[in-house]
């Protein structure tokens, strides 16, 4: 039989192309991130991930050696994996130097965790902040590795609400509601909220 007058099997079937991956938000040019590292500045951009905590925990660890001056934690990031924010959680905890944290256009999910972790968190005046639950990274397995996967991201979400008490001041029933019905903050909002301290341009800076 002639294929070319099967429509059903000529031409073969090709399988349809597999969606390129995400890129992430765009790198910085090389020389505009070594003129931030200099002025100790470093920059949490896009979704978290664990490539993203690495590079972040290293440039905080190289400038607490470098030096007590605060580190400026520079966050534009609507959230991502839990387990990256600790890692990157876990870097600020054990640094000499303090960290100053100035949300510079939206900060959700696991970031809000970081952003308790710092000495001193400020915000631009039209960032916005998003209280959500922190998702957990994709884990496969038996039922039971999945179950202690489960039980895992739990205590580490309560970690993250006890910190988001500790530094507000709100209830953890209030931080828990707000967190499972993703409410939206306005940098007065977060102010008020106490998520910041300060707005840059309108409540000042905090000083160095």
């Amino acid at each position: 039989m002639d294929l070319r007058h099967d429509p059903l099997r000529w031409p073969p079937a090709q399988p349809f192309p597999s969606p390129a991956p995400d890129p992430g938000p765009p790198g910085l040019p090389g020389w505009l991130e070594e003129r931030l590292f200099d002025q100790r500045i470093v920059m949490v951009r896009g979704p978290l991930n664990s490539q993203t905590a690495s590079g972040t925990a290293a440039a905080l660890l190289t400038l607490d050696a470098a030096g007590p001056q605060p580190v400026h934690l520079h966050v534009a990031s609507g959230g991502g994996d839990l387990n990256a924010a600790h890692a990157i959680i876990d870097v600020i905890d054990a640094m000499a130097a303090p960290v100053h944290a100035v949300v510079t256009s939206e900060a959700g999910g696991a970031v809000l965790a970081i952003l308790a972790a710092a000495q001193q968190r400020s915000a631009y005046r039209h960032a916005r902040f998003r209280l959500n639950e922190p998702r957990a990274a994709g884990v496969t397995g038996t039922a039971d590795e999945v179950a202690a996967a489960a039980g895992q991201h739990l205590r580490e979400l309560e970690e993250v609400v006890l910190r988001l008490v500790e530094v507000t001041g709100q209830s953890r029933s209030r931080i828990e509601d707000d967190l499972a019905t993703g409410r939206i903050l306005s940098a007065e909002e977060a102010r008020d909220y106490g998520l910041i301290d300060t707005i840059v341009g309108k409540g000042g800076v905090p000083e160095a």
